[in-house]
């Protein structure tokens, strides 16, 4: 079994995998369709190490031609990444379809899902992220990737310099306008919330409307297999110039900054310009690859390395994920 290495791709069994690599980002497909390979799942468990070294390395692996099929998809994650995690702190509206599979984050088609690395905002992230197209979108609805390390290293110094306290991220719970507090925490339980974000150091403070809380993260870490530092936050996402201009201006007409169901603040509690903000997006824009979705493709992204999105799309588009 050969490694898989940057402009080395593996060659495992009988699939030889090629690099997609922009310069920027870089992801092995391995095509394991029924002409080549005639058990996927047996083939995925054979050869899992060289699967994982090419997540610890490059960061994305692509398995296409395999059928849609949930439990062969939930067999392939726990193949590669082990136990299938569940959703838990969740910031986005998502559906269980299958023993910890989920639809991916449920948005208008029209609009982008910024870029960004699974739960980076809390103490708990899942290493792997799992995506299965059951089936692709009439127009566009890629889910690009962008290399962690690659979008550090293209930031504005100076930039990197206003985020090095950290980023803050608040959020406020209120009844109809976004997630409940129930549904973000999974609970009915205050004293539950309570103890949760007490454990996490997070502030939660409950209120006449529900419930404000507020989370001091790193804006980049050391990612373990590598050694190296990469940009792991979600500033972007959630800062208050991520929302559509109209929605931006119906909640800002309503409520102050602090009050907005979610936004994000440097460290100190300053707040972010959208200036900054529109640097960080645009880094993501340059090192991002966007690899067009095919029913059964499985892409599997290590999730400290690579970022990951959602192009706008037209017609029906259903992606689902799981976590490990």
């Amino acid at each position: 079994m050969t490694s898989a290495l940057p402009g080395q791709p593996a060659r495992l069994g009988p699939v030889s995998g090629h690099l997609e690599n922009n310069g920027h980002t870089a992801a092995i497909v391995y095509p394991i369709g029924p002409d080549i390979v005639t058990d996927p799942l047996g083939w995925t468990q054979e050869h899992r190490e060289g699967i994982r070294n090419g997540l610890d390395t490059v960061g994305a692996v692509l398995l296409t031609g395999l059928p849609v099929d949930l439990d062969l998809f939930s067999n392939i994650v726990e193949a590669v990444g082990g136990e299938l995690l569940s959703y838990n702190e969740r910031s986005t509206p998502r559906k269980e379809v299958q023993g910890n599979i989920y639809t991916s984050t449920e948005y208008p088609p029209d609009q982008s899902i910024p870029m960004h690395n699974e739960s980076s905002y809390s103490n708990h992230w899942p290493e792997k992220l799992f995506f299965l197209c059951h089936t692709p979108a009439e127009s566009g609805g890629a889910t690009p990737i962008a290399d962690s390390r690659a979008v550090l290293r293209e930031l504005d110094p100076e930039v990197r310099k206003h985020f090095a306290d950290g980023v803050a991220y608040t959020r406020t719970f209120r009844d109809g306008l976004g997630l409940s507090w129930q549904e973000a925490f999974q609970t009915e339980s205050p004293d539950a919330v309570d103890a949760y974000c007490g454990e996490q150091s997070q502030e939660a403070t409950w209120t006449d409307g529900g419930l404000k809380t507020r989370h001091r993260q790193p804006s980049w870490r050391t990612e373990p297999s590598t050694g190296e530092d990469v940009w792991f936050n979600q500033a972007n996402l959630f800062h208050v110039s991520s929302l559509d201009d109209e929605v931006r201006e119906a909640l800002t007409a309503v409520y102050e900054d602090g009050d907005l169901p979610r936004n994000a603040y440097f460290g100190d509690g300053e707040p972010i310009s959208d200036k900054d903000i529109a640097e960080i997006n645009a880094v993501y824009a340059k090192v991002s690859l966007a690899m067009p979705w095919q029913a059964g493709s499985v892409l599997i992204i290590n999730n400290m390395l690579m970022a990951h999105g959602r192009e706008p799309f037209t017609g029906s588009r259903r992606v689902l994920v799981a976590m490990s």
